[in-house]
């Protein structure tokens, strides 16, 4: 009674290890499993063999796994059957006709509570780590079951070759987007805890990244635009360029709403008579387009500037190449970005803070969990999306743990934010 009592146990931990195995490697992040493949020592060495072929191992696992099963369910059988006849009340309700039903319900929830569905979410949680532990193990089955495993394989190659016209197990796995993004997550959790963040790391995310950003959320906005009016002087013209610096000024006719181009400052060499005749042309943007997509716009038609529509066919806003790689790379400084956006912490659980900021940005540099939303980018598009209105100063806004108080505002926009987080308690 005892050896065959040690001998289910032992089955169903085979069991739980080879299921476990096969969700582990299903699950592990594939760049994990490549740096420790690059690492010398015995552990690479086993990984580089387990990881060759794919399918192999998973065949191997299988093989065990069902092995494994079978000799429980040989075992497990008998000690039902014994149970239910040295078990009087089970005796008596649980007549021959229905002991295989019975044996059949109590062998198949113990296997797949303890070896299936307890062994693969854990495993699962904890995969990159398990499959490095169990590494060695696995490996002394995978030589084991090499024979099987073997004639699995080709049993399923020829099926794949000659029913559904593929090269079986040829084509090797690759880096998924998600899995590179789970990575380099983990390695800026990581220098928040140690040290700062690598600057290639930085910019490695946010390539990852930029393929989502949309063009409202690296825009300037319609507020911020300089421009002038097409019947305007040249000379006027050439004051607004002394007193911006830009090289380009955006030319509307009528309303900031009807903009028919940009004017670049070396055109005023030519000494135009009127702003017309050195008008060029702009590259005009739905505010929903993804900013790679402007870019390529932009890059194909060799201009640097675009301007934003929203859904009504108003200017938005208008982007710039600079603006689009300042995403990938951070912020590029020049002798006109004089405006420094305000941020301070004034206390433990205080920040004032500029309305123009991002909330992605505040989120990453204060360790804040400030809610984000397709709606809105900065802080100031937060509180607008909750109120539906420009709040008065010093209102108070209070969302979820978060205070916000309205320090400064104009009739247009929200300028300064003072945020407070709540106590809990």
């Amino acid at each position: 009674m005892e050896i065959q009592l040690l001998i289910i146990i032992t089955a169903l931990l085979f069991s739980a290890f080879f299921s476990g195995m096969e969700i582990a490697y299903v699950s592990a992040n594939k760049i994990h499993i490549e740096l420790e493949k690059k690492q010398d020592g015995i552990l690479a060495k086993v990984l580089r063999q387990l990881t060759q072929k794919p399918s192999k191992f998973i065949a191997t696992m299988l093989v065990g796994n069902n092995i494994a099963l079978v000799i429980y369910g040989l075992f497990m059988g008998d000690l039902v059957v014994e149970w239910i006849h040295e078990t009087p009340w089970l005796n008596q309700y649980i007549t021959v006709e229905y002991e295989l039903v019975f044996q059949t319900i109590i062998t198949t929830l113990l296997i797949l509570v303890t070896a299936e569905f307890l062994p693969k979410v854990f495993f699962q949680v904890y995969a990159n780590s398990l499959l490095k532990f169990l590494a060695i193990p696995a490996y002394i089955f995978y030589q084991l079951f090499w024979v099987i495993s073997e004639f699995v394989m080709w049993i399923s190659n020829v099926v794949l070759k000659k029913f559904f016209k593929t090269e079986g197990d040829e084509v090797q796995l690759e880096f998924s987007k998600v899995e590179l993004g789970d990575y380099i997550s983990e390695q800026i959790e990581a220098g928040h805890q140690d040290e700062d963040i690598d600057s290639e790391i930085q910019i490695f995310q946010n390539a990852l990244e930029f393929s989502a950003v949309k063009t409202r959320e690296v825009m300037i906005p319609r507020t911020e635009i300089m421009a002038i009016e097409l019947r305007e002087s040249t000379k006027n013209l050439a004051k607004l360029f002394s007193e911006t610096g830009y090289s380009k000024i955006l030319v509307y006719k009528d309303t900031i709403d009807d903009i028919i181009g940009y004017v670049h400052s070396f055109e005023l060499f030519k000494k135009p008579k009127t702003i017309r005749s050195i008008v060029l042309p702009v590259v005009f943007v739905p505010e929903a387009m993804l900013a790679n997509d402007v870019l390529n716009v932009l890059t194909k038609k060799r201009k640097s500037i675009a301007v934003v529509l929203d859904e009504y066919g108003g200017t938005s806003g208008i982007v710039t190449v600079e603006d689009i790689v300042e995403e990938l790379f951070g912020e590029i400084e020049d002798e006109h970005d004089v405006t420094e956006l305000l941020e301070k912490q004034i206390g433990e659980k205080e920040y004032i803070f500029s309305a123009r900021l991002e909330v992605d940005y505040i989120n990453e540099t204060y360790k804040l969990s400030l809610p984000e939303s397709e709606n809105y980018g900065t802080l100031g598009g937060l509180i607008v999306s909750e109120t539906e209105e420009i709040p008065a100063q010093n209102e108070v806004i209070i969302i979820g743990d978060l205070k916000f108080t309205i320090v400064e505002v104009s009739n247009t926009k929200i300028d300064t934010i003072q945020l407070q987080i709540l106590s809990e308690d």
